[in-house]
């Protein structure tokens, strides 16, 4: 048996748990789910995970005591691996509501020169978490440079066909594609609509509440005007997302949230603006503001962003997955 094949012998029980949240869901009322973009990131020690970390602690588990999804940031960046992908569903498992996102590979969305072969290995780990019902959107995320000209449509509509297996989301940064034309020619790919929220220069794309599939999709990078095209080569890549949106700037959004929750069966709600944890701040106030129940809050996100504590559901909001042991493993990242 092959280590794909393994991996996804491996899910299966995962699958058909899948299966019946799917249809239960169907028929009830538009689900929200709102998380951050990725977990693997160096300045969260100490602001959103425990520094030092408990022994077998990993991410994926911690935050999904608090969320109900995570975007993968990674395939971004090379092909998810299978065993990874089967990892990650067992990491979350404490949670039935979870579902990740996913970020396809930049070769597809960036550098447009991927091969069947590129394909086949972005699909790899893709596939396994769509067997087991844990894929909830598959991010088509292309940059401000893409356009909408005769032949980025025509791109855009083989990449829909090709990946059209998943529950697609399209993120376009130009407003070259805020026309009827765009959202009607995602519908016919049954592809949603990625709503965001970004500095606005030239001809960004502004905030919108389009729905274009059952899945609905917002992204809210953040509003540093100061760093969002630099080419510095001495402002740190991670300024980009250094942002903390204040609760009068993430009330329209909420507005915006439920605008599009009207016209999809699913929303997804990622904060992207990472940095030491803000996107995580954002993400509970978020659920807050929506909900209108107190929120968990990770205790040394607390200490450092106070303004959570009227959010807070308790004192202590420590992760009951890990237990409070004396035997602690240093971090390690």
């Amino acid at each position: 048996m092959s280590p794909r094949s393994r991996s996804v012998s491996k899910v299966w029980q995962a699958s058909q748990a899948g299966s019946a949240l799917a249809s239960a869901s169907s028929s009830s009322a538009p689900l929200l789910r709102i998380g951050p973009a990725g977990w693997a990131y160096k300045d969260w020690a100490g602001y959103v995970y425990p520094q030092p970390r408990p022994k077998n602690f990993h991410p994926a588990t911690f935050l999904a005591e608090y969320f109900d999804t995570i975007e993968i940031n990674t395939s971004f960046y090379h092909p998810m691996q299978a065993d990874h992908a089967a990892q990650w569903i067992e990491r979350v498992s404490g949670n039935p509501r979870f579902l990740f996102t996913a970020k396809l590979w930049k070769k597809f969305t960036h550098e447009h020169d991927a091969s069947s072969a590129d394909e086949r290995e972005a699909r790899a780990g893709l596939d396994i978490l769509h067997v087991a019902n844990k894929l909830g959107a598959l991010l088509l995320q292309f940059p401000f440079s893409f356009h909408r000209e005769r032949e980025t449509v025509e791109y855009l509509s083989g990449l829909l066909k090709r990946f059209s297996a998943y529950p697609l989301v399209v993120e376009v940064r130009h407003s070259s594609w805020n026309i009827p034309d765009t959202f009607e020619f995602l519908r016919e790919h049954n592809a949603g609509f990625c709503n965001i929220d970004q500095p606005i220069i030239g001809r960004s794309l502004e905030p919108s509440t389009a729905a274009t599939a059952p899945v609905g999709y917002v992204r809210l990078h953040g509003r540093r005007y100061d760093t969002w095209f630099s080419d510095d080569p001495e402002v740190a890549p991670h300024e980009r997302y250094n942002y903390l949106y204040s609760s009068e700037e993430l009330a329209p959004w909420a507005a915006r949230i439920q605008k599009v929750s009207k016209q999809a069966g699913t929303v997804f709600v990622i904060t992207n603006n990472h940095y030491q944890g803000k996107g995580v701040v954002n993400a509970l106030q978020l659920i807050n503001i929506l909900t209108k129940t107190k929120v968990n809050v990770p205790e040394p996100l607390r200490q450092h962003f106070p303004q959570l504590d009227a959010i807070a559901a308790s004192r202590l909001a420590e992760p009951t997955l890990f237990p409070l042991a004396t035997a602690i493993t240093p971090d390690a990242q």
